[in-house]
């Protein structure tokens, strides 16, 4: 599959962002050079000194981007789907098993006095739980949402 990311001053919200606060675009762009991020461009775009209207064009075109990043991970969770490979289909369903198990079980033997976990693992799994659980439950729901609205 191929490649075909853009550069974030390439995208509709660089541009735009390019001729309204080219020195916001420039702190960006240098943080960012790949799209993704969106939340903090948001709050940058929030902060800065455009005005309230410019700042309202922004905002749009940001949630653009974020719906435009999130059907290329739907295009993306389509073309493993129809990969011959077991293991691409199946690899996002095992993540999202195998880390609510390891939820469960951690929370069981967490509820023993004598076992303990550590903090990082904690904030390790928060993490990785709020990442996985998301990923597959919110974006599958954004794209079975976006399918109701296109028909």
């Amino acid at each position: 599959m191929k490649n075909n990311r853009k550069e974030f001053r390439d995208t509709k919200i660089g541009i735009f962002l390019n001729e309204k606060a080219p020195e916001l675009l420039g702190a960006i762009a240098a943080v960012l050079p790949e799209k993704g991020g969106l939340a903090i461009v948001k709050n940058l775009i929030e902060g800065s000194s455009m005005s309230p209207e410019d700042k309202r064009a922004a905002d749009i075109l940001a949630h653009e981007q974020f719906m435009e990043y999130q059907a290329e991970i739907s295009e993306r969770w389509k073309a493993d789907m129809t990969s011959d490979s077991w293991l691409s289909k199946n690899v996002r369903p095992l993540t999202l098993i195998s880390l609510f198990i390891c939820i469960v079980a951690l929370t069981i033997l967490d509820s023993t006095k004598t076992f303990e976990v550590a903090i990082h693992w904690v904030d390790l799994y928060k993490a990785l739980a709020l990442t996985v659980f998301g990923g597959y439950f919110v974006v599958r729901g954004a794209e079975k949402v976006s399918k109701i609205y296109r028909a």
